[in-house]
């Protein structure tokens, strides 16, 4: 059967694993590696789809669970899916919402069928399966949806998860991708669906899993199960173990990471996707990326900085306000501050994506790589933003589930 996407491996890096490819999908073109800025409930935060174009996002991401539950599919249907919905003409990816079913705790209640729960948001009964998620994503229309699966958890109450039990949420998953496949094939939407490797930490069980998505005959291929928790050591090994290993001829998703060093680190392991709520939800909260390290815009030292955020970036914040006017913004809570800090960091975010594949294109990616770091280190005058991420504790231990609250 022939893939209703393409993806075209253009050039590999001679030093790493790193890789220039395109991906071809029903509403446009999509150059990789890349970042795709996530869009919960059809909106990417303090974003209208004029500044994504302008920020020169490619492709995003909507969630299957919050939009099946509000708006919910007849209202998306009557626009012909999401794309209409929201007035974005370019590409669309869907999780398959089951990280934020399984997220739901003591409220939902997992089979072999699939999961019984309730509605977070008026308590209705309400049932979601591998058939039921790729029949929503049908609807949505996404050229991308993936497959329903349980996503490890590195811990539960405190307790790391044992080999047996990575072992049977591994084997479930396997079975509902199974499902995912059949129906989103009888469906024919035209767009493509991609499978997902779990296994938690244990090296054995990703190969496993590895070894039987690759054979179940997805579109494309995603590591989940990773920044769920994990010491970022545990994070590294995984990555570094499975990502060689994935289908070289598939494109390679890393679900709900990163950092800007951990999309460097991903690339360079030969991950061609990434998401993650980071760029976004740190920008409310006034916490800047920038080529120089990160800016925290509440430091008393920007009250009267009367320079941009990053002197390199050529996005609508930095080249019309200063640190100062974003620090007064943060401190009054005023919206726009949420939109001028998020215009930056999706900029920032796409554009370093950029970068990584000119020097692709170039030969140079080992240099262009060293110097990223080199620059990062450096750190923002004065120097005083050396502090932990606002996303620290259990925001990024569920990195992925910036769907859950965002």
């Amino acid at each position: 059967m022939t893939s209703p996407i393409q993806f075209e491996l253009i050039k590999r890096d001679t030093q790493s694993l790193a890789r220039l490819g395109r991906l071809d999908l029903p509403h446009g073109s999509v150059q990789t590696p890349i970042f795709m800025p996530v869009g919960t409930y059809g909106t990417v935060k303090a974003m209208t789809p004029r500044d994504l174009e302008e920020a020169k996002a490619q492709i995003i991401l909507g969630n299957t669970f919050h939009l099946w539950l509000r708006p919910g599919l007849d209202v998306i249907a009557k626009h012909g899916g999401l794309h209409r919905f929201m007035a974005w003409d370019k590409p669309i990816l869907t999780d398959s919402g089951g990280f934020q079913v399984f997220s739901l705790g003591a409220l939902r209640k997992i089979s072999e069928d699939g999961v019984t729960f309730a509605s977070p948001i008026n308590g209705d009964k309400l049932f979601m399966s591998p058939e039921v998620s790729m029949e929503i994503q049908a609807v949505l229309n996404s050229d991308i949806a993936m497959q329903f699966d349980e996503c490890t958890p590195y811990e539960t109450h405190g307790q790391a998860t044992t080999e047996k039990a990575a072992r049977q949420s591994l084997e479930l998953s396997l079975r509902w991708g199974a499902r995912s496949l059949k129906r989103f094939r009888e469906l024919e939407t035209g767009n493509g669906l991609f499978g997902i490797v779990q296994g938690g930490m244990f090296e054995s069980l990703r190969e496993a899993s590895l070894a039987e998505v690759s054979q179940q005959g997805f579109d494309g291929i995603a590591i989940g199960g990773l920044s769920v928790g994990e010491p970022k050591p545990e994070f590294e090994r995984i990555l570094a173990f499975t990502a060689p290993k994935l289908p070289e001829k598939a494109p390679h998703y890393l679900m709900g990471v990163g950092t800007p060093e951990d999309l460097m680190l991903g690339v360079s392991n030969g991950i061609d996707m990434f998401d993650c709520v980071m760029p976004t939800r740190n920008a409310r909260n006034g916490w800047l990326f920038t080529r120089f390290g990160d800016l925290k815009l509440r430091n008393s030292g920007y009250k009267d900085d009367d320079r941009p955020v990053d002197p390199t970036c050529s996005c609508y914040t930095c080249q019309r306000f200063t640190r100062s006017y974003l620090n007064h913004l943060q401190k009054a809570n005023e919206i726009l501050g949420a939109q001028l800090n998020t215009i930056h960091n999706l900029s920032y975010y796409i554009g370093l994506m950029t970068e990584i594949r000119e020097a692709l294109a170039k030969d140079r990616f080992s240099a262009y790589r060293e110097q990223f770091y080199s620059d990062r280190e450096r750190g923002v005058e004065p120097g005083q933003d050396k502090a932990s991420n606002p996303l620290s504790g259990l925001e990024l231990q569920l990195s992925r589930s910036f769907w859950l609250f965002n």
